[in-house]
């Protein structure tokens, strides 16, 4: 994760380009960034590679730093869900990531409940039981949730359901932090985290996935609201 001031300059930049304040085929010039934002050129230069492999950006001799379009964008990276998310296109950030989890979730409930380990199932057990006691403090709520969502992908045993983790976390996060989350979760919503859990301590694979649709196709019908 980048810091410093390259950090902060990539959370000017790289914002101003999903927005689209800086759009499609602009050429970000070094000098003037420095002047821009009153940084070094080796501040710029890291803020700058960051962002190229982002894919936000792309760097071609003679032509400089030229900002790509959307299409070619890293949009599972988690600082540019951020910055959708806290972006105009808010609400298209959060349909187009519910669906993809609607997409992935339920099956990755599913091949947990036939692959997780012992000490995984046990784990998520245990995150459920935690949701269910902390349903007064959102913030605490939240950290198991991330923690249970991301334990379910990697407990499928597929790879790349695993890297969804960072993407899972973004969403929940961007929806507490915009107030797109009731003050108090949704007690129907608790009940099926536990039941997601018992399911794949169960080994009931049809079950597991049930209660994980259920859930984010909760998260869909609130989102239509």
């Amino acid at each position: 994760m980048t810091s410093g001031l390259p950090g902060r300059l990539l959370d000017d930049i790289g914002p101003a380009i999903v927005t689209g304040k800086y759009p499609p085929g602009a050429v970000l010039r070094t000098e003037e960034l420095e002047r821009a934002f009153q940084v070094s050129r080796t501040v710029v230069r890291e803020a700058l590679r960051v962002l190229e492999a982002m894919r936000l950006v792309s760097s071609r001799r003679r032509v400089g730093i030229t900002v790509l379009p959307r299409v070619d964008w890293n949009l599972y990276d988690p600082r540019v869900i951020r910055w959708r998310l806290d972006g105009s296109d808010r609400a298209d950030q959060l349909r187009s990531l519910t669906e993809l989890r609607s997409a992935t979730e339920p099956v990755a409930a599913a091949l947990a409940a036939a692959r997780a380990t012992p000490e995984q199932a046990g784990r998520l057990t245990e995150l459920a039981v935690q949701l269910r006691s902390t349903t007064h403090d959102l913030d605490a709520f939240l950290v198991h949730d991330i923690a249970f969502h991301r334990l379910l992908l990697a407990a499928s045993g597929n790879d790349m359901f695993c890297q969804l983790g960072d993407v899972v976390d973004a969403v929940l996060t961007g929806r507490t932090q915009h107030h797109l989350m009731p003050p108090r979760p949704k007690t129907e919503a608790v009940r099926l985290h536990v039941e997601v859990a018992e399911a794949v301590a169960a080994g009931d694979s049809a079950r597991a996935e049930g209660a994980m649709r259920a859930i984010v196709t909760e998260v869909m019908e609130d989102l239509r609201k």
